[in-house]
């Protein structure tokens, strides 16, 4: 066994792989970017070794300065996580002519299975089905065109060296193909450095289910059930499970006896995922294999009981497997939720900044929590914006399902928008409950999915009006106790006006929306009791709050008898009120002293996030009409289009390819179609 690796990834998972290597007695080494000098990670390892710049292709994927940094350290193995170079058959050779062991599978693995053409053809070889679709050299758009055409719509754009949905659109009428083509293209081009494209038929309804095997390098391969993986968005999973619900024991064994043959056609070693689609009526089709250790990897070992990070160790240094076929068996049921630095509501547009507040519920045999990331971290513009995985297992789905609801109402972050909300709805749904699962899950239950702004607003809005009263009565109780005259009327920390009724306003920013609340204090000998209205609607089912403020941040409230709880986090002037099932997040609009021009200029495009310009696809004086492309952005994995708000003329361009930008920050000036010119006086 190793007495020393270096982990060549970042995050969540080189801190997954820490804990295992700790725990078997393995020293580990870190590598580190710019962004990740302070990071968990490198805190967590025993050494770490600084790699470059935090843009990943400066720093986590220079090979050779991985390379550098094993020998520095004498590691005798590289594990690549998941990402990054961990499917790099390029980077497996380096590690072998310097004597490195990689912990992954053999290099022709990697090239065999990098492909998604090439592997479709071994698959067909092997005997595995296949979905119907082109998969040929010959990379003219007419070409491509006129076989997803032929093979009839909706298809599948894949590219060929992807994973992780990078490179892929769906494709629902042909006048739409050659804009996806482009895009497709261009993301796979900057993801992998290959625009080859397949076209498959796009089956409806699928689901998306994945087998784990396992192959030491005796020839010796298991595989360790299944895991369903339907929920997706951008074609990226966001929570998995295992066993996958409705499994028959012969579905499974002919599913896991499929993905033994697609590994074996290609001489596997290690840890590998065979993905298919799995239709309505049972049938299955190979997707893709990825040659390495799956993110969602934590709810197949909560079922087993096996660590697969030990597996992988303990394969790479040359042991058999574990355990023979016969002896894996699952127990129980687990899910995973991938928690995301992102903003559902605006299709899921990654965001950045800082963990200000994080409150997680507690680890224990049923919780578990895999993340990279600390209260006070930044989420990055660099990477990933995966926060955390919350892992939950139970004896069965219906007592899992309750688990998962549980903790991510428990789960509390602030400082930046996350997708928690949108994962406890999806849990708490009834389609999720009754299993009803395929890959377009999401889109076909918006509603029950994606909160109510207005019954947000109603439910929330008197509980944060209570909150700002009460923060104010105590910030005024304290400058009493130290003032030189304490009975001064201006020190009252009560709403007291003469010959008036105890009144107060409150501007509050939420959901966008700017919200008048006027609160009357209801009996003048109890400062605490209030009757809360905006907009001009009084609230009748918490007409009358009361409550107290604990610890600055724990409210109590008692809404007409009904007593509940909530707890309240700031981040700079941004208040997140954390209730058992949500968050809502507000703001307090200071009064605007004087005049001040608000007005915005409706036709200035600007960047809805940190990132970088991969393509401007107008030039100046172009006439462009509503809707259409303008500039394309990516960050932090995900590529987003900026589109024309109205018909216009490009005025001027303020950026160009390649460039980083900050949010908010204007690309360009577009002048309204058909707009009279002042004249000359």
């Amino acid at each position: 066994m190793f007495h020393k690796i270096l982990i060549a990834n970042r995050g969540e998972i080189a801190c997954r792989v820490i804990k295992t290597a700790r725990r078997m007695g393995i020293l580990t080494v870190a590598v580190y970017s710019d962004a990740d000098r302070d990071s968990l990670h490198v805190s967590m390892a025993d050494e770490a070794i600084h790699i470059g710049a935090s843009p990943s292709r400066e720093s986590y994927l220079q090979s050779a300065r991985i390379i550098d940094a094993a020998k520095l350290t004498g590691a005798q193995a590289i594990h690549p996580g998941y990402g990054f170079l961990s499917e790099n058959a390029a980077f497996a050779q380096d590690c072998l002519d310097n004597d490195i062991v990689f912990i992954g599978p053999p290099i022709d693995a990697i090239n065999k299975m990098g492909s998604k053409a090439a592997a479709k053809s071994i698959m067909e070889l092997a005997g595995v089905p296949l979905v119907p679709g082109y998969h040929g050299d010959n990379q003219e758009p007419a070409l491509l065109k006129q076989s997803s055409t032929d093979m009839g719509y909706p298809v599948l754009l894949k590219a060929s060296a992807g994973g992780g949905g990078k490179g892929m659109r769906q494709v629902w009428y042909e006048e739409d193909f050659d804009e996806a083509l482009t895009a497709a293209k261009r993301e796979s081009l900057n993801s992998f450095n290959d625009d080859k494209m397949l076209v498959e038929k796009y089956i409806t309804e699928p689901r998306h289910v994945e087998i784990q095997v396992f192959f030491d390098q005796q020839g010796n391969g298991v595989y360790l059930a299944e895991r369903d993986c339907s929920i997706q968005r951008r074609h990226q999973k966001v929570i998995e499970e295992a066993p996958a619900p409705n499994m028959t024991d012969s579905l499974r064994e002919k599913m896991g006896q499929a993905a033994i043959s697609a590994a074996e056609a290609i001489n596997y070693q290690g840890a590998g995922t065979v993905e298919f689609l799995l239709d309505k009526e049972g049938a299955f089709y190979f997707m893709e294999m990825n040659t390495r250790l799956q993110v969602e990897h934590p709810v197949t070992e909560m079922i087993t009981g096996q660590d697969l990070v030990e597996w992988q160790l303990r394969v790479a240094s040359g042991e058999n497997l574990p355990l023979k076929q016969s002896d894996i068996t699952i127990q129980g049921h687990a899910f995973e939720a991938r928690i995301y630095a992102e903003d559902p509501d605006n299709d899921f547009l990654p965001v950045t900044g800082k963990l200000s507040y994080l409150s997680t519920p507690d680890e224990d045999r049923h919780t578990r929590i895999d993340t990279g990331i600390r209260q006070g971290d930044d989420v990055s513009v660099y990477y990933d914006p995966m926060i955390a995985k919350l892992i939950v297992w139970d004896e069965n789905r219906e007592k899992a399902l309750q688990r998962l609801t549980k903790t991510l109402s428990e789960y509390r972050i602030s400082g930046l928008k996350t997708n928690i909300d949108f994962l406890y709805n999806i849990s708490n749904s009834e389609p999720f409950s009754a299993a009803e699962l395929d890959t377009s899950f999401i889109e076909k239950n918006h509603a029950a999915i994606f909160h109510d702004s207005e019954q947000d607003i109603n439910r929330d809005i008197p509980l944060a009006a209570l909150y700002l009263l009460l923060q104010q009565q105590r910030s005024a109780i304290q400058s009493t106790r130290n003032s030189s005259d304490p009975y001064s009327p201006w020190n009252r920390t009560n709403t007291w006006r003469l010959n008036e009724a105890y009144t107060q306003q409150l501007k509050l920013l939420c959901h966008q929306q700017e919200i008048t609340v006027d609160v009357e204090q209801i009996d003048h000998r109890d400062s605490n009791r209030y009757r809360i209205c905006f907009n001009g609607l009084v609230v009748e089912a918490r007409g009358e709050l009361s409550g107290d403020l604990i610890a600055g941040h724990h409210l109590k409230i008692d809404i007409n008898g009904y007593q509940t709880h909530a707890t309240i986090s700031q981040h700079d002037d941004i208040y997140s009120l954390y209730q058992q099932q949500s968050v809502f997040q507000f703001s307090l609009l200071k009064p605007q002293l004087g005049e001040q021009d608000t007005a915005a200029d409706k036709n200035a495009l600007t960047a809805p996030m940190n990132g970088t310009i991969i393509e401007i696809l107008v030039t100046t004086g172009n006439s462009v009409t509503k809707g259409q492309p303008l500039i394309v952005m990516e960050a932090m994995k995900m590529e987003h289009t900026i589109r024309a708000p109205i018909d216009g003329i490009i005025q001027e361009h303020y950026y160009h390819s390649g460039d980083l930008v900050e949010g908010g920050a204007e690309l360009l000036k577009l002048e309204e179609s058909g707009l009279d010119k002042p004249g000359k006086e």
